[in-house]
């Protein structure tokens, strides 16, 4: 099976298997009329928006909360005084008869077991991005959601946006022409780095090596229950309530994995990737403990179809690409190049433009062919009804996610990766192993 076909496979099984089991689920609850029963774990910050948007579609019922802050939990409860509490999502398994649907919204190395439950038991599952911790939790993961018959949706909401679908039809429609060559760039540097270029980026914390001192835990968080499956470490503040837990790769993998989830979405839906071949990745010298501020990946695909090989290069804080340097291009803080061979397309979250402009100004778009939803968890709402397909299931998740990961596995070993995807393996690598799973701590397993 090729690449692209994997990602296709798993798609359209996922799609007709949510199809068939959605309407069952709904026959078996009685009338459409019924609400939706939705637990939500992790109701503070991104997950209390989440909770938020969820809860406001008037044919929601929130039946469970679950956080480990539970300042966080006590708020939640305030605005929705009949759901059970709960500070362990392994004790809100236990009692999840009535629950119909899964809101996700912890930090990311704790998703993979957050979701996998969920799965299991035949739930929708809603999971914010990046979709898991490393590589081997997403095939885990995109395997459990081919098999559970749900609606699944990461939490990329630039996908379900109007801009974003504009892009994707001219690509996909020969707008300017066939497409060999992408560049994605985020300007947002934190991470490890130098006091000044700490200061010059507006980094909120500057950090170059793991705190000696040890606070005590806030009486309101469950400290034990946040580490999850990561290695035990002190509690200190740095972490939680951060902002610079994701920068620790016992935790997160930095600006890759989170932003990543947005910009990349975006060639990888417009070009249709999945697994690339090879990658390389530029940068400072790999720090142990902390993520990068500034650094440099260059994916190699090869053909799709009737697609052509194409390379993609991501580039973070400090790095841009060429055409933004040369003044070839507006300079967008962050965005994403399509270069074709008869133009460029470019687009950040909310406008795109056609280059050079000139060339373009009596071009006719295409006429939209991607519909257009209310909504990111509206779709996802629409999905647990009635088994639409959604915009950012785990079929197309899981791959993004793993291509994202991807980056940081080969800025992490050193080397390029010349990637095996059917065996998830570094070819030629063996300092990547590490970095593409892990043994998670003792009390907390994906395969039991």
């Amino acid at each position: 099976m090729t690449r692209l076909n994997r990602r296709t496979f798993i798609h359209r099984s996922t799609t007709l298997a949510a199809a068939a089991g959605l309407m069952v689920h709904s026959s078996v609850r009685g009338a459409a009329a019924n609400k939706l029963r939705v637990a939500f774990i992790g109701v503070g910050g991104r997950g209390g928006g989440n909770l938020n948007t969820v809860a406001g579609d008037p044919d929601v019922e929130v039946v469970a909360l679950c956080d480990v802050n539970r300042q966080n939990l006590s708020a939640a409860q305030k605005q929705f005084t009949a759901a059970r509490t709960y500070v362990d999502f392994r004790e809100l398994y236990q009692q999840a008869d009535d629950i119909d649907a899964v809101v996700v919204s912890v930090a990311e190395h704790t998703h993979a077991y957050a979701t996998l439950p969920a799965l299991r038991m035949g739930k929708h599952v809603y999971c914010e991005k990046p979709l898991t911790y490393n590589i081997a939790e997403s095939r885990i993961i995109t395997a459990a959601a081919a098999e559970a018959n749900v609606a699944t949706q990461m939490g990329t909401q630039l996908h379900a946006s109007d801009n974003y679908h504009r892009v994707v039809e001219l690509i996909q429609s020969g707008a300017i022409g066939s497409v060999r060559e992408a560049h994605v760039w985020v300007g947002r540097s934190w991470g490890l780095q130098s006091k000044e270029d700490a200061e010059r980026f507006h980094d909120p914390v500057f950090v170059t090596e793991r705190p000696s001192e040890v606070m005590p835990v806030p009486d309101y968080l469950e400290w034990d229950l946040w580490l999850g499956p990561a290695p035990e470490r002190p509690y200190n503040s740095i972490y939680f309530p951060g902002p610079a837990w994701y920068r620790w790769w016992d935790f997160g993998n930095g600006t890759m994995s989170d932003l990543g989830s947005h910009w990349n979405d975006l060639p990888f839906w417009a070009l249709k990737l999945d697994a690339p071949q090879s990658v390389r990745a530029d940068g400072a010298e790999p720090h142990p403990e902390i993520a990068p501020a500034s650094m440099k990946a260059v994916y190699q695909y090869g053909e799709r179809g009737d697609l052509p090989a194409c390379q993609l290069t991501w580039y973070q804080g400090k790095y841009k690409p060429p055409q933004w340097h040369d003044g070839s291009i507006p300079q967008f803080d962050s965005g994403v190049l399509f270069v074709g061979d008869d133009g460029m397309l470019l687009s950040d979250y909310g406008k795109h433009l056609l280059l050079p402009e000139e060339k373009f100004a009596d071009f006719k778009p295409p006429a939209p062919f991607i519909p257009d939803v209310a909504g990111h968890h509206q779709d996802w709402l629409a999905a647990c009804r009635t088994g639409s397909p959604t915009g950012s299931p785990f079929s197309y998740a899981g791959p993004l996610t793993e291509a994202n990961h991807l980056g940081n596995v080969a800025f992490r070993s050193g080397a390029r990766i010349e990637w095996d995807a059917a065996n998830m393996r570094a070819i030629g690598n063996p300092a990547a192993a590490p970095f593409i799973s892990r043994t998670p701590r003792e009390g907390w397993s994906l395969t039991t």
